[in-house]
């Protein structure tokens, strides 16, 4: 007979891993003014504003998909606080491999807003240039590699450009998201192993959001924490309050200087909570109650580290009111000029596939050239 009385206390302890009261926090419950952080008041004041502006794009963009103007969009409404506060610690020269819901990061660290809305409508100026699906941008001179779909290869890329670096001598770190689904792939076991027995110089982040799709946290592993497993490994595995900005810079600057000391990988769970659903394509209302949303959304990150800059002196509702509405213009303009932008070239989709076109390329795409150019998008 099952022992059941196991099975419940069991079951305690996974519930207990999503509350966010036994983790790493800066901020604390109160949001408190003298949270101690390395960061400048300007940093503080430009992070908060790219995670509004995060925030707004997703959106838009939910909002556009729906009017049937995007085909796909896949956000990270309550869970800013998790990917921009990591890759904050991040220099120039570092690589960052996203999972789908880091695009935020790429705008951070350089890529225009109209790259990325050329990207979501698929016009000819598409830095991917058509050869991914919406919202899986790519951004070499951030080092903001391609974003990944397959559940977690993104890791195992991770490790090699970590371990390359390694091998160079070249003074490059390596950060790398997963949600908490991705740790029951065989690429997060590769990665995690391959990593720490090389002493790779890789942040492996986990946002543990509470959701894999449809898929809850307690059918997605035995393990009291998600941390934890970063223990069989031989890396350590560090649980943080994921809408906390402030605890989750500050592990992710621990983690990274590690790398960079050669003492090898971190393993980082971030726990949040996926707020909407998984992508425009799902219902999160078929599997889920809204009553277990409502606390999630008390905590909002953004809503947190608003009142701890009002609270510092560095923030007011006047200067949030002209954020917004300044946001909303360029969010609105700049879409408008990607959407009315002329659309991919058929010569297009014969660039940059090979170095040297081989005769038969030459010759489909004199054939393609025949048919004349693709209409504006």
């Amino acid at each position: 007979m099952p022992d059941t009385h196991a099975q419940s206390k069991a079951a305690a302890r996974r519930q207990k891993s999503a509350e966010p009261d036994d983790l790493i926090s800066v901020l604390g419950p109160d949001n408190r003014k003298d949270a101690p952080t390395d960061l400048s008041p300007d940093e503080l004041t430009k992070i908060y504003a790219m995670m509004v502006e995060n925030r707004l794009v997703d959106e838009r963009m939910i909002t556009l998909q729906r009017q049937g103007r995007i085909g796909f969009y896949i956000g990270s409404v309550g869970e800013e606080a998790a990917i921009l506060g990591a890759a904050l610690a991040l220099r120039p020269q570092d690589w960052f491999f996203p999972c789908y819901r880091e695009n935020g990061v790429a705008l951070m660290r350089g890529l225009s807003l109209r790259n990325y809305f050329d990207n979501m409508v698929g016009n000819g100026e598409d830095p991917v240039k058509g050869r991914q699906m919406p919202n899986h941008i790519a951004w070499r001179p951030a080092n903001y590699a391609s974003v990944s779909s397959p559940i977690g290869t993104q890791y195992t890329q991770a490790m090699g450009a970590a371990w390359a670096a390694k091998l160079k001598g070249d003074d490059v770190v390596a950060m790398s998201f997963i949600g908490e689904g991705g740790t029951s792939s065989n690429e997060f076991h590769v990665a995690m192993n391959f990593a720490a027995v090389m002493k790779a110089p890789v942040v492996f982040m986990c946002r543990n959001n509470q959701w894999a799709i449809s898929t809850p946290l307690s059918r997605q592993t035995a393990s009291e924490t998600f941390a934890v497993k970063a223990m069989a490994y031989g890396m350590p595995g560090i649980r943080v309050d994921g809408n906390d900005l402030l605890a989750v810079h500050r592990v992710a600057k621990e983690a990274c200087l590690r790398a960079r000391n050669g003492e090898g990988p971190t393993f980082i769970e971030a726990v949040t909570y996926r707020v909407l659903g998984h992508s425009t394509s799902d219902d999160p209302k078929v599997y889920r109650p809204d009553e277990e949303v409502e606390p999630w959304r008390k905590k909002d990150p953004i809503e947190r580290m608003r009142i701890y800059l009002d609270a510092r002196g560095l923030w007011d509702a006047k200067q949030e009111k002209k954020l917004r509405e300044d946001l909303d213009v360029r969010i609105r303009e700049t879409f408008a000029a990607a959407e009315a932008a002329q659309g991919p070239t058929i010569e297009s989709m014969f660039e940059e596939v090979y170095a040297r076109p081989f005769w038969n390329l030459d010759e489909q795409r004199a054939e393609a050239e025949s048919f004349g150019t693709a209409p504006k998008h």
